[in-house]
Formats: structure tokens, sequence, C-alpha cells
């Protein structure tokens, strides 16, 4: 996954007015066009985070972009579309969100602005057993009990 860094590249994201707000975070999305994409070195979905003074102070700020990168990583990269730019946006209930609540916000505004992609084959060493025990292909759904990687301990 790349990064969006520069200010322009946020602003386009969200001069595409697609979006969808969640009670754990806002995300927006904006299809490559002529005008905005990666260069060929850079992978074709990219990512920016944002935090504003209204989620809280410093600490609050950069928790809630370390909960998010988190969600993405586990959530977003293997099932976002190629050829997005993503900006997440955080709210001031991404710090007090249950973990797993965060990531299913993640996932269902994923699919709300259809970039999701489905079916997405996992390694044999990730992929969880089947009710036959054999490794299944698709990702299984969240669990309840994940530990947060913010605070290194599980959410109730």
């Amino acid at each position: 996954m790349g990064r969006l860094t520069r200010r322009p590249q946020f602003l386009a994201v969200a001069g595409a007015r697609r979006k969808w707000a969640a009670p754990g975070l806002i995300l927006q999305a904006r299809a490559h066009d002529e005008r905005q994409h990666p260069r060929p070195d850079e992978p074709s979905v990219r990512v920016g985070f944002t935090a504003s003074k209204k989620v809280g102070g410093a600490v609050e700020r950069n928790r809630a972009r370390r909960r998010l990168r988190a969600a993405v990583a586990e959530v977003l990269a293997p099932h976002a579309a190629a050829g997005y730019d993503f900006v997440l946006v955080a709210r001031g209930e991404t710090v007090r969100r249950p973990w797993p609540d965060l990531k299913n916000d993640l996932a269902t505004a994923l699919k709300r602005l259809k970039a999701w992609r489905d079916g997405v084959a996992m390694s044999a060493a990730t992929a969880p057993p089947a009710a036959d025990g054999r490794p299944d292909t698709v990702s299984a759904p969240l669990a309840d009990t994940e530990a947060d990687p913010a605070t290194g301990g599980d959410r109730p």
C-alpha cells in the first residue's frame, strides 16, 4: 500500500465527494484518473490518515492514527480494490471504539463505497482452518476477541 503525503492529494480525495461515515471513522475514496494517479513504481492503492484537534490532544490523535493504520493493515490491505486513493479521518470515538467494531466500521465503509474486493486468497500459514480442518481461502469474519494493536491488550 502506498501513502498519500501531500495536501493536494488529500484535497483531491475529499473533492471526489465519496465518503462513508461510521461511528469510529470516516472513509473517503477516489478512483484514479488521468489527472491524479500513482507513479508506475508505486502501489495501485494509496492511503492517507488524518486526525483533527476535535479528536483530542496529541496523544489521542496519535493513538487514533495508530489504530487506523492497524485497521488498514488488517482490513483495507487485503480487501481494497486496486486503483483507489483512500483517506481515513479519525473521529472522537476512534480511540474508544472496541477494536472489532472499528475493523467492522472500515469493512462496512469499503463495501458501501463499492471498493471491496471479495474472495482474497490467503496463504496457508495465515488462513484460519475451515470446519473440516482444511485452510479456508476466503477471509474469516472478524473475531470479537482480538488484541488492540494501539494498546497491546484485549478490548472488551
